[in-house]
């Protein structure tokens, strides 16, 4: 096929520091999962995590198909699967965690 190269090949004439970039772009698409594919890699069903949020598995499968969801839902999500949920806000002068975000706040009335 004309047009197509391995990728060693394109990147042979990088220097050093745009081969590093490149790498640190590559590691981080890697690290980014889409809900039922980090689902799939914690060796979790579609039924148990279901069981756990106490829904049907259609739920499940609705959750992991919508492309915008409440906060709170995406919390109780990750923490079905043995996780914990941090909203990180980046800069470029620093990031900043976002604390109790997606979290109901219990208020007591006397």
């Amino acid at each position: 096929m004309t047009g197509h190269r391995a990728f060693s090949k394109l990147t042979k004439g990088f220097s050093p520091a745009r081969k590093a970039r490149v790498a640190n772009k590559v590691a981080a698409l890697e690290t980014a999962l889409a809900l039922h594919e980090l689902r799939k890699a914690r060796k979790v069903s579609q039924e148990a995590l279901a069981q756990k949020l106490s829904v049907g598995q259609p739920a499940v499968a609705k959750l992991e198909r919508r492309a915008d969801m409440y906060v709170g839902n995406l919390r109780r999500y990750i923490e079905a699967l043995g996780g914990t949920l941090e909203i990180t806000a980046r800069f470029p002068d620093g990031a900043v965690t976002v604390a109790e975000v997606g979290q109901m706040k219990i208020s007591q009335r006397k």
